[in-house]
């Protein structure tokens, strides 16, 4: 079922499939065909959430509005307490697990557990100044025009390894209007706002959290941000297949992955 959900200044898309538990999978700037094979695979099993996060792709945001964690932690309660098949599992990614992390601190009671995989958290790492800084000159380059240089400083700063030349190729000449918008709001409403975001760990102890972090993601940023939460609530990182987007890389295995941390969890509430 593909429908919207109209909230104080936004219209959220929204898609539901299966049934059973409700599982919300979520991204940041990733919208819900990011997570269509996985939420088919899960689908027998689960009532399956997905959505397109405020202000991208087919959710639209009111003239002048951006995208804190907080925002779009409400947007999610909304939607959960919408469908009205809580409390949920949310698996949040990249800035998704910033926005469900969001959620389990403001909205507990819509939570059953919150599995954040890789989230951006950077202010939590010792070089977060430079880092913070760094970012902040490829966003503003990206905003003055410059995508691709963008792009590189991007990737080197998330220490994920692409030649130049397969950057240009991505992001340069005639590209899919749709996306670039979605990649502009990202740039000038979204990421400043998640990895500057700073998590209320004493909230979080009190939550079923678990940290995930891709099998191929070592050493790169996130996974240091991840790593970094994880020792911050006394816990262990869960390896989940792939690296920052194994869940699209390798569908088949993140649902297998995820059934079997599913059967083994046991929440507190």
């Amino acid at each position: 079922m593909n429908n919207t959900l109209k909230v104080s200044d936004a219209e959220l898309y929204y898609e539901v499939r299966g049934s059973g538990p409700l599982l919300v999978l979520v991204g940041a700037p990733m919208d819900a065909d990011a997570f269509t094979p996985l939420a088919d695979l899960l689908a027998p099993d689960y009532t399956v959430l997905t959505l397109d996060p405020r202000g991208v792709k087919r959710s639209k945001l009111d003239p002048g509005g951006t995208s804190r964690p907080e925002q779009r932690a409400d947007d999610l309660a909304a939607l959960i307490r919408h469908v009205d098949a809580g409390p949920a599992v949310v698996l949040g990614s990249s800035g998704g697990a910033v926005s469900a992390l969001a959620l389990v601190q403001s909205h507990p009671e819509v939570v059953r557990t919150v599995i954040a995989h890789e989230p951006p958290l950077d202010r939590l790492i010792p070089d977060a100044d430079e880092v913070l800084a760094k970012s902040e000159k490829l966003m503003a380059d990206y905003l003055a025009g410059d995508v691709t240089g963008a792009w590189k400083q991007f990737f080197a700063l998330a220490n994920i390894h692409l030649p130049d030349e397969v950057v240009e190729m991505m992001f340069g000449g005639e590209r899919d209007p749709e996306q670039e918008a979605t990649e502009r709001f990202w740039f000038g409403h979204e990421m400043r706002e998640s990895i500057t975001w700073l998590p209320d760990v004493d909230k979080l102890r009190a939550a079923d959290i678990v940290v995930g972090i891709g099998e191929e993601s070592t050493g790169q940023l996130c996974d240091r941000t991840s790593t970094a939460l994880a020792d911050r609530l006394g816990l262990k990182p869960t390896r989940f297949p792939g690296d920052h987007t194994g869940f699209v890389d390798h569908p088949e295995a993140f649902a297998d992955a995820l059934r079997a941390l599913l059967g083994a969890v046991q929440p507190r509430r």
